[in-house]
C-alpha cells in the first residue's frame, strides 16, 4: 500500500480541487492552519494539524481542536512558515509521496515561498515525490537524471523553469518542441508551454534544478 501523505495549507479554496478525489487508504491528512478547517469543512478529519491558528475565527478553533487527531500549535511570531513545519514533519514519516494542496493563488510572497520549499535541500534530496497541486497546475522540482513524464489528458502543458543560474545539457524526447543537450539560464522562457506528441516522453539533464509545472488553461 503507498503511502501518501496530504498537506492542506490556508491558501484560497478556489485553487484547491475536490479533496475526496484524493482518498484512500493508507493516505495521511494534515492541516496547516486555515487548511485544517478546509479540511473539516470537505468532511475529511485531519490526522494532524500544524499552526499558530491566527487566520481562523473562534468557532472554526472549537471545530478544529473537535475534528483533529493531533494538535501541533505553535506562536505566530517564529521563523518558519506553518506549511514548512508541516513538510519538515511529513518526510520523517518516510512516505512515497506527498502533495500540498491550498499553496497557491492570493499573496504571492506565499505563492513563491511555498514554491521555493520544493527546492529547500531536506526536502529535495528527500526519498520520495513532493509535489504541489492545485485546480490547474501541478509542480515538482527535479535534481539532474532521466525522468518518464506521461500525458496527462488534463495538464496539456508542460513548462521546465531552471531554479539554478544555468541548468546544463536539457534534452526532451518526445515533445512537441524538442531539445537535444541544451544549456538554459535561469529567467530563460525557452521552455514554456510545450506538449507531448504521443502517451509519454522523458526529460534529462546533467547539471543545476529544474522546476516542472504541468498547466491547463481554464
Amino acid at each position: 500500500m503507498e503511502k501518501i501523505i496530504h498537506i492542506v495549507a490556508g491558501g484560497p479554496s478556489l485553487y484547491i480541487p475536490n479533496l475526496n478525489d484524493y482518498t484512500g487508504d493508507g493516505h495521511i491528512w494534515v492541516g496547516v492552519d486555515y487548511g485544517v478547517y478546509h479540511l473539516i469543512k470537505n468532511g475529511i478529519n485531519p490526522d494532524i494539524a500544524f499552526g499558530d491558528f491566527d487566520s481562523v475565527s473562534e468557532h472554526e478553533w472549537k471545530l478544529i481542536r473537535e475534528k483533529s487527531g493531533k494538535i501541533m500549535e505553535y506562536i505566530p511570531e517564529k521563523d518558519e512558515t506553518d506549511l514548512e513545519l508541516a513538510l519538515q514533519w511529513a518526510i520523517t514519516e518516510n512516505p512515497q509521496k506527498i502533495i500540498i494542496f491550498g499553496a497557491t493563488g492570493g499573496r504571492a510572497d506565499h505563492y513563491f515561498a511555498n514554491a521555493f520549499l520544493l527546492i529547500r535541500k531536506e526536502f529535495l534530496h528527500a526519498d520520495c515525490q513532493i509535489e504541489i497541486l492545485d485546480t490547474q497546475n501541478r509542480i515538482t522540482a527535479h535534481l539532474p537524471g532521466t525522468y518518464k513524464v506521461k500525458k496527462v489528458d488534463d495538464l496539456k502543458y508542460i513548462s521546465f523553469l531552471p531554479l539554478t543560474s544555468e541548468v546544463e545539457k536539457i534534452t526532451l524526447l518526445g515533445f512537441k518542441y524538442p531539445l537535444e543537450n541544451k544549456n538554459v539560464k535561469q529567467g530563460s522562457t525557452l521552455c514554456i508551454s510545450n506538449e507531448l506528441l504521443e502517451d509519454s516522453g522523458t526529460f534529462s539533464f546533467h547539471s543545476g534544478i529544474l522546476l516542472m509545472i504541468r498547466s491547463k488553461d481554464i
